[in-house]
Parts: C-alpha cells; structure tokens; sequence
C-alpha cells in the first residue's frame, strides 16, 4: 500500500515536471541536481564507513610487532615488574590505557578472557551470543605497545613482605586406566601446578564474588549470574523445568512449582534478568510451547522498598508500571531469610510496620544480589595491620595505594571505597592508575639521573622538576556519567549527567535504543560490537531458540 502510494507520488512528480512551462525547467534541473548530489553524497558516506570499519578490523586482526621484556634501560636503570591480577573491567581498562613499555608487565588470571557483564543477563535467553561480548586477553595484550605476559592461573597467596606471588593452575588430566572391565571411559583427577612470582608492583583488581549474606541454603539451591559459566548454568536450568513441567497435567502443584521463576535482587542485574526471562517468555515461548508459557511466572525478591535504589523516583516508578504491565510480579520489602530446595522462606514488611512470613515456591532461583571478598582479598587483608577490619573489600588511599602497603594498587569491586561497585568506577580507576604509573615511573627516572654525575647546574635543575613532579601526583576523581538498566519489553530507564550541569532522566522505547547504541560503543572490540549487533539482528529475524543447549 505505501509502496504503490510512493510510486504514484513520483509519477505525479514527474509528470508536473513534463508540464512544466518553459520557465520551470531550470527549477527542474535543480532538482535533478540536487538528487544527484545527495545519493552521491549517500554512496561516499557508505563507502568511506565500510572502509573505516574494514580497516579497523584488519588492525584487530593483525597486530604490530612489540618491544620485548628486558631487565634493564638502556640508560642502566633496572626495568620494574609489574604483576596485574585479574582481567575484569578494572585490570583490562590499566592494560589497554598503560603504555606498557615502561614496565615488565606481567596479567595473572585464571579466566583468559574479559567478559563485557553489562550484556550477560542478556545471554541466558540467547538474545546475545556469550561468544559475542568476551575477548580473549592474548587480544588486548598482543595490541599493547610493549610485550605483555599473559598466565593462566589463580594468585593464591600474596607475600607483601618480601614481594612475592604465588600462583596455581589446575588442570584436569586423564588417568592411567579406566578402572572398569569395559574401558569406556577414563576418570579424571584435577592436577595442580604452582609456581611464584617477583613483582615491584602489583595490582589487585580480582573482583568480588556472590555474596549469600550467611543466609541458610543459598548457595546450596541458588544460581549466580557473575561468569560465563552461570549463564550456562541458568540456560540449562530454565529448559530443565519447562520440559519437567510439560509432562505434568495442568493444575498440578509441582508443575506450577517448577514453573516459577525467582529473581532475587533489585538492582541492575536482577531487573534486567527479569526483563529478559519474560522477554523470553512472551516473545518465543509463547509461540512454541504457549502450554506452558501462559502458565511461567517470573517473580523479584527485593529486601528494599523499591528496585534501582540509585535510579531517580519517577524512572523506578516507572519500572514499577512496566513491570506490572509485563506480568512480572515484584515484590519488594521482602528480605530472604531461608532458602530451600524448594522454597524461597521470605519476611516480608507491610506499610503499617507489621512482618509476615511468606513462602515463595521455585523451579529456578537466581541470586543476583550482594558481593563478597575473593579467598586471595581475604588472604591479603590478613597480613597488613591496617586491613585488619577490612570486611567488605581493601581498603585504599586516594591514589589507590592499598593502606599500609607501598607497592601495591587495588581497583574495582575488590576494593571498598565510596564509590559503588560498578564497571563504570573501575573503568575510570584503571585509566587512573595507568597515568599514575606512568607518572611514578617518570619520578624513578629523573632520581636516577639525578643520582647520576654531572653538573650542578643541571642537577639543581632536575631536582626542582622532581618535586613539581611528585607534587602532580593527583588523587583519583570519578566523573559518574549515569545508569543504564533494560527493564523489559524494549524499554530501558536511563539516569545521565551530562558535565556538572544537568542530569537527563527517562525511560521508554527510545531510551531503550539509546541502551543498545551506548553498550555498543563501549564494546572493547569491533568484532565485539559486530557479533552484538548481527545477534540482535538474527533475534529480530528469527527470534530465540528454545532448544536447551
């Protein structure tokens, strides 16, 4: 109908142009020009994008040769090691910011990726490929500007006295025989390597991990969602009781059981987990197995009064009503106090102050709420006097110098400062840190010249730059840029700041857009972004699988 309406508007065009008198016909040539100009302009546009995106590409793709590691200047000046644990938000953004050939780097992880979490409750369903939003480490470091030592192994133990590391990888290896008659198949036992390390500096940036708040049966019964491994986890999960559910008849307590859906957890991971599983829920279950999908409930488990605590009033209440639109049933004021293998055993808080006990039954519980120091933080806060009390992460000065160290950094949610435990603050750490250590190691050289022979003048000269030097030495300063949080049926809610002057609140379809375009553009990769962006696309052709793998 548009199309033909469209053809006859241009035929009409034309004609007018034909009958036109002789006076038009420079009005008509105009025209003609003007349409030239602009699909030439249109086809250049095109052309010189696709350039640009094939040339980064091929720049990803086929890295420049690096320096490599030497132990000393060449100005005789012994060449720091610097060790950075973790490739999280935090340590990726000081590899990629640091210029890498001022120190002997050295990344220990035992994940050889980094993992983009803002899209991961994004991949239980299959709306992003996990393979799309991680990046191998080799990658970032083969781009840096010096050789980058990569080992994949978990730190286990850290001596800040005499500097060393310890590390460990574990391998799984087959034994020598089966142990059956049949020799179908050979145990396994997990062998485990360890090894030390040197460092002049290190860098703590191992994240967190769940926290259960020493709630009973959480960590027995729950599913996280932190690594690749939890979205796999829940993905098999959610399959599991929709197809145990199936063969039950309708009306029977245990498949209304298994088909319940808890969430527990209202800050951004937990809506968004919510939003997609009834995303996933309406938009393809429905299609393929409505039987059950009229009957799958999604519930959120929030202790607070309201979800995105940090998000402004109007954009919660906002939640609030899509949510409720979208059949999910919030339920905030409820604090967790037991979780069974069948069972949430909540308390929930009603508005005259009264508390009632309630019982939320499950197939899938998903705990998305809460972060606890990793065994190697704990390890670390145990030898230093002044993280004695350091439950909740280390505890860091305004350069983020661990208090009572000299020589070791701490960034992101392994620390405890402030600021909130987001990708967003150890974005901004990393890129601070890697200016401080570019900065420190600027001190080291002008001592060591300073040290060296030669005239006075020059000596006097370099001293005054040295203590201008030190003096630069900037603590760190956030710049909260916003919040971002998809809710659910194409809708996101976005809290932004733009400078120190205004702050930018809304929430619908457009914002939504807005969502996807600013997690595109913080994809550390092209590939990264492509792979996103033909993900969506296959999703908006084809929808989600419902297979289980």
């Amino acid at each position: 109908m548009f199309r033909s309406a469209g053809v006859r508007f241009f035929l009409a065009l034309a004609r007018k142009f034909a009958q036109s008198p002789q006076g038009a016909a420079p009005k008509a040539g105009a025209f003609r020009k003007t349409l030239r100009a602009a699909v030439g302009v249109l086809v250049l546009s095109t052309a010189a994008a696709v350039g640009y995106l094939g040339y980064k590409v091929y720049k990803e793709s086929y890295p420049a040769d690096q320096s490599k590691q030497v132990s000393t200047f060449e100005d005789g000046r012994k060449k720091k090691t610097l060790v950075i644990l973790g490739s999280g938000w935090g340590s990726i953004s000081l590899l990629k910011n640091l210029d890498t050939s001022l120190y002997n780097v050295v990344v220990v992880s035992p994940r050889n990726y980094f993992l983009f979490t803002p899209l991961l409750p994004s991949c239980p369903t299959g709306t992003v490929e996990l393979r799309s939003i991680i990046e191998p480490v080799r990658a970032i470091t083969r781009k840096c500007s010096a050789e980058v030592i990569y080992l994949e192994a978990e730190a286990t133990e850290i001596d800040p006295i005499n500097n060393k590391l310890t590390i460990k990888q574990s391998t799984t290896v087959h034994s020598g025989h089966s142990g059956t008659d049949t020799g179908s198949s050979k145990p396994t036992v997990s062998e485990d390597i360890s090894t030390s390390l040197q460092y002049d500096y290190l860098v703590v940036g191992v994240g967190a991990q769940p926290s259960t708040f020493g709630i009973p049966g959480v960590a027995e019964h729950s599913t996280f969602l932190k690594e690749v491994s939890d979205s796999i986890k829940i993905r098999r999960r959610l399959m599991e009781v929709i197809e145990a559910a199936n063969i039950l008849p309708k009306g029977d307590p245990e498949r209304k059981r298994l088909l319940s859906i808890v969430v527990c957890g209202g800050g951004p991971t937990g809506v968004e987990v919510a939003g997609e599983l009834q995303d996933y829920i309406d938009q393809d279950l429905r299609k393929w197995m409505p039987e059950v999908a009229s009957e799958l409930k999604v519930t959120l488990v929030e202790a607070l009064p309201n979800v995105l605590n940090m998000f402004n009033k109007k954009l919660v209440d906002y939640t609030k009503q899509v949510f409720q639109d979208t059949n999910i049933d919030l339920r905030t004021n409820t604090m967790v106090k037991k979780v069974d293998d069948r069972a949430v055993i909540a308390q929930t808080k009603a508005q005259d102050g009264s508390s009632t006990t309630v019982e939320i039954p499950y197939g899938m519980l998903i705990w998305a709420t809460g972060n606890a120091p990793r065994p190697i933080v704990r390890d670390l806060s145990s030898k230093i006097d002044e993280q004695k009390n350091a439950r909740r992460g280390l505890l860091v000065d305004d350069k983020l110098l661990v208090d009572g160290s000299n020589n070791i950094f701490a960034l992101g949610d392994c620390t405890f400062t402030k600021f909130a435990p987001t990708a967003q603050v150890a974005f901004q750490e990393g890129i601070f840190l890697a200016q401080h250590l570019k900065r420190l190691d600027d001190i080291e050289s002008l001592k060591q010249k300073i040290s060296a022979p030669g005239p006075q003048d020059n000596v006097d000269r370099m001293s005054k730059k040295l203590v201008k030097l030190e003096s630069s030495l900037e603590p760190f300063k956030y710049n909260h840029q916003g919040s971002l949080a998809y809710i659910g049926s194409e809708r996101a809610v976005a809290d932004l700041v733009w400078g120190d002057w205004s702050n930018v609140s809304t929430g619908g379809t457009f914002t939504y857009l807005f969502w996807r375009s600013a997690y595109i553009y913080m994809c550390l990769s092209v590939k990264n972004q492509i792979l996103v962006c033909l993900d969506w696309a296959k999703i908006a052709m084809f929808g989600r699988d419902i297979s289980k793998e």
